[in-house]
């Protein structure tokens, strides 16, 4: 992988990307509009999509922009004065955890996530008598990501559960330089922990990590992993590539195989993780919130979900 100076990275981090938002060949959904567009909710993964999607459904256009050396975020370029805080307003990004709560509490009508309830969700609703849908859209990679001095191109799924289990404990154990791993984690209930913990270690329990080496909030995976060689951390290909957008920070092959869009799609790389549209399931069915979940689903929506980074489902 080519490195990136520090001086292109700073060039990069200031370029604004202009989209067209034209609803030619765009098919929306019907009535739908500033006043009675859903109460919106998911993960910080998931934030641009929410955005992207109310832009399109509204006819917003929107650019990519970033502020020094941070995530990349979606804003309007042109939006009418009196809805200039739509999308602070109405789509909110309370990450994973709080954007659940929120929908079991009422407080939102439809979230996006990378993964459905936790254990700890899942009892919070069951004590309010409260139950959701939670409907897979779109495809994501699970990657991890190293230092750009770390040799190391590719790891096993053996050799990554022993490494979160602290059986593998230097880098010399699995072809890399004779320094000790320093493995990172993100906190309970956040998206990426909760998904890792599901798709990667597949029912095994890692290492306990002190607080130290947990990470948070999601982009400090990047900023901890650039100021450590020997630092390995994990999160969602499409935040790393559309959200974070940090080529600096290598991702590494799971079994000889890395992720992309072909990859994915024909489940060869082997963590995937699934985005998920949920509501719940007392929403009137003749809300615009559910209508936004249907067309979500839909092949409508597949256009809007490519052009974010997810691969449709």
């Amino acid at each position: 992988m080519k490195r990136l100076t520090l001086f292109t990275i700073l060039v990069l981090s200031a370029t604004v990307i202009f989209t067209s938002c034209s609803k030619d060949d765009f098919t929306g959904i019907e009535g739908i509009s500033f006043a009675n567009y859903p109460k919106v909710d998911g993960s910080t993964s998931a934030r641009a999509l929410n955005q992207m999607v109310a832009c399109k459904l509204l006819g917003i256009p929107y650019e990519w922009k970033s502020f020094f050396l941070d995530e990349w975020f979606l804003i309007p370029k042109t939006i009418p004065a009196k809805h200039e805080n739509f999308l602070t307003e109405r789509i909110k990004t309370s990450q994973t955890h709080g954007a659940f709560m929120n929908l079991i509490d009422g407080n939102a009508d439809i979230i996006l996530t990378h993964r459905t309830m936790s254990p700890d969700e899942k009892d919070h609703a069951a004590a309010v008598g409260v139950t959701l849908i939670e409907t897979p859209i779109a495809l994501d990679a699970f990657v991890f990501v190293v230092h750009p001095n770390n040799p190391l191109k590719s790891l096993t799924v053996d050799e990554i559960r022993k490494i979160y289990t602290k059986e593998i404990t230097n880098w010399s154990e699995v072809g890399g330089n004779n320094a000790d791993i320093i493995a990172y984690a993100r906190p309970r209930n956040s998206g990426s922990e909760e998904v890792f913990r599901e798709v990667v270690m597949d029912g095994l329990e890692p290492f306990d990590f002190p607080l130290p080496y947990v990470v948070n909030p999601m982009y400090g995976v990047f900023t901890q992993i650039f100021s450590d060689e020997n630092g390995i951390c994990y999160t969602f290909n499409n935040y790393a590539n559309v959200i974070a957008r940090r080529p600096d920070i290598p991702q590494i092959a799971i079994n000889g195989i890395f992720p992309d869009e072909n990859t994915v799609k024909n489940n060869t790389y082997p963590f995937i993780s699934k985005i998920h549209v949920a509501i719940r399931s007392d929403l009137d069915r003749n809300s615009m919130a559910y209508k936004l979940y249907e067309w979500l689903q839909s092949k409508e929506a597949r256009p809007t979900i490519t052009e974010c980074g997810f691969i449709p489902k």
